[in-house]
């Protein structure tokens, strides 16, 4: 049997405390080799928080009914020893329930009333006004205290038509809608619009983020679900009810919600929930699997995946199994398959992701490093032949010596002035860049979308309107590219000369690359551009969608300027400290030599005592490199393992 998800996870999580470790014990040994710039600092901190914090989102995505809930609890809770999320028959998750861990706040419930979705302000926003949620605390050593707390998720209130459409449901007169008017004209709705749980369990102190999304009408009413949430999330579930296939809704779902091209297969999983419905005593085990079989296989070819990605189970026998330890029953609801897949294709490719970071992460400082190593050893050896050729030599030698120093040291220090005028072009081409990607540009090139989509009525030639803003932020980022290789050309100018004139050993990396930005606006592009199409007319018609929408936009395009922005301030950063660090070098060395030639002319016989003090300097740098190159290659050992080759390796030292 493979490793279960729980289990792989924790393994996941010590491998990331593990490298968190190790990052910083590597940090404070560079920083006491005096090797450690500001960059270089910066960009193993940055690594050193991502390693430790990283997030694992999973998206479990299902029209009502499908028993979502249920595999969520068999999966993730089964150790509490009974249900935590409700999970009865009928509508049980009314609400999208987001669980994480944030140890700042004490364990709780947070509910966001479904009525802020008359306000302007997103989801996003919600999040920063703590007085607008209801807080319920959490006993997370009382399993029955978290079932109660749980089930209010699950609340509706009960509200006229016109509030009901208002609030983004009820859209138009589709008898399969979930939510329409009865005798008395009244609508049941969810009470709620988000729900936010904070708890202290083991796989949510690690990273985890469960996302529970409660079908078609919770969804298409929220755009921050489709275009912020679930495109982040590492992992999407979607569960389909084995007995009746993939339905329309579950198809609407697909298509419009699910379905991305750039999304890794192994990220999309399709479970066929409730097998144990066709369990029937009156067919053999055979006839029964052929039926599963070939629900698998009709909902593969509909949703157009990979057979592998489809998988048929019973979360509620598998819950029982876990719960009653019956082995026989947990295997026959064939949960540990969905499990195995999930760990394989969720956790093991997040750990694969970040291996690749610090492996890259680590190149580039052996790199740095290197360069640095070599740069003072060049100059330990540089001193060492002059040393080496004043012995035996007079005082007038001597003084000539020193003279020569002194007006190399003055050569270099008016090479100050074209450096200077260097960084002045680099600043005024970041600052065009910070034009391009900053908060008032992307405000600019949206403006007329906004404009169009707050309009009252039908929002016609909004399609149009829709792919000129994406134009044009497509065309500041090629624009952002082009700047950026202006300052890499420049850079890389001024580097080769002052290599060529004070043999430094400067290298400017290569320009950050924007086809992972532009890629992610067309992936933005196609969430959105669904609901602008015929059939989403009279919901986009009601201004508070409208308005929802243009925020969920705003809010992802934000987050896309704001990581690019940050990825260009970091490769420049990295530039300019790589030269302050080889400058100070520079000037130390300088400042080094001179001292020598003051002792040796105060007292010549220190000479051989200075000759054999730099020899030591430059086998101290010998045993730096070594211990360099031992430091980072068990970082990159690390992160070409597996976690569970690592928690062995620890268990046996």
């Amino acid at each position: 049997m493979g490793t279960s998800f729980n289990e792989k996870f924790d393994q996941h999580g010590a491998w990331r405390r593990e490298f968190a470790l190790r990052l910083r014990l590597l940090a404070q040994w560079l920083k006491e080799q005096d090797m450690l710039d500001a960059s270089v600092e910066e960009r193993l901190h940055q690594l050193e928080t991502q390693v430790r914090v990283d997030k694992v989102m999973v998206a479990f995505v299902a029209e009502f009914s499908r028993g979502k809930s249920e595999l969520i609890n068999a999966v993730f809770f089964a150790g509490y020893g009974q249900r935590i999320l409700p999970a009865s028959a009928g509508r049980t998750t009314m609400c999208p329930t987001e669980m994480a861990y944030d140890p700042s706040l004490p364990p709780c419930l947070r509910l966001l009333p479904i009525e802020t979705r008359m306000q302007p302000q997103s989801l996003m926003e919600w999040r920063m006004v703590p007085d607008r949620w209801e807080h319920t605390p959490l006993e997370v050593n009382n399993p029955k205290q978290l079932a109660q707390a749980f089930a209010r998720v699950s609340e509706t209130r009960r509200v006229s038509t016109d509030e009901a459409r208002a609030l983004g449901f009820m859209h138009g007169q589709n008898p399969d809608d979930l939510f329409t008017a009865n005798a008395d004209g009244g609508v049941e709705i969810p009470r709620w619009r988000h729900a936010l749980v904070n708890i202290a369990h083991p796989l949510l102190r690690q990273g985890l983020v469960i996302l529970d999304t409660p079908g078609l009408n919770a969804i298409g009413a929220e755009p921050e679900l489709t275009v912020n949430l679930i495109t982040q999330a590492q992992a999407i579930v979607f569960v389909l009810a084995a007995d009746t296939g993939v339905t329309q809704s579950d198809l609407t779902i697909w298509r419009e919600h699910l379905l991305d091209d750039q999304r890794d297969a192994a990220a999309r999983l399709v479970v066929l929930n409730k097998i144990d419905t066709l369990w029937d005593a009156l067919d053999s085990e055979e006839e029964v699997q052929a039926q599963i079989d070939k629900q698998m296989r009709d909902a593969a070819h509909i949703l157009g995946v990979n057979p592998g990605q489809v998988m048929a189970l019973s979360a509620q026998k598998g819950l029982l199994g876990k719960l009653s330890n019956d082995q026989a029953l947990s295997q026959r609801s064939a949960l540990a398959v969905f499990e195995t897949a999930l760990s394989q294709g969720v956790v093991e490719r997040r750990r694969q992701l970040l291996g690749r970071q610090v492996t890259s992460a680590m190149e580039g400082l052996q790199s740095e490093t290197a360069r640095v190593i070599q740069i003072r050893r060049r100059e330990i050896a540089e001193q060492s032949i002059e040393l080496k050729g004043l012995q035996g030599k007079n005082r007038p030698v001597i003084r000539s010596m020193r003279s020569r120093i002194a007006a190399e040291q003055a050569e270099f220090d008016a090479a100050g002035t074209r450096i200077h005028a260097v960084r002045s072009v680099h600043l005024k081409l970041l600052r065009d860049i910070f034009s391009l990607l900053g908060a008032s540009r992307l405000k600019q090139e949206i403006a007329a979308l906004t404009g169009s989509l707050n309009q009252k009525g039908f929002k016609l030639g909004i399609r149009h309107i829709y792919g000129e803003t994406f134009a044009h932020l497509r065309a500041n980022l090629q624009q952002v590219q082009a700047r950026g290789q202006e300052i890499h050309a420049m850079l890389e100018a001024t580097f080769s000369h002052l290599n060529t004139d004070y043999g430094f050993s400067l290298r400017v990396a290569d320009a950050p690359d924007v086809t992972g930005y532009l890629n992610e606006l067309d992936l933005i592009e196609r969430s959105h551009l669904q609901y602008l199409g015929v059939g989403n007319t009279w919901r986009l018609a009601q201004l508070e969608f409208a308005q929802n929408v243009v925020r969920a936009l705003s809010t992802r395009l934000r987050r896309v300027h704001e990581t690019a922005l940050a990825d260009v301030e970091a490769w420049s950063k990295s530039a300019a400290s790589q030269l302050d660090s080889q400058l100070r070098g520079r000037r130390r060395n300088f400042v080094r030599r001179l001292e020598a030639i003051d002792r040796i002319a105060q007292a010549s016989e220190g000479l051989d005592e200075r000759i054999a003090e730099v020899q030591g300097r430059d086998a101290d740098l010998q045993q730096a490199q070594q211990k360099l190159d031992e430091l980072t290659g068990y970082l990159m050992r690390m992160a070409a393992q597996r976690p569970i080759d690592v928690a062995d390796g620890a268990a046996g030292a």
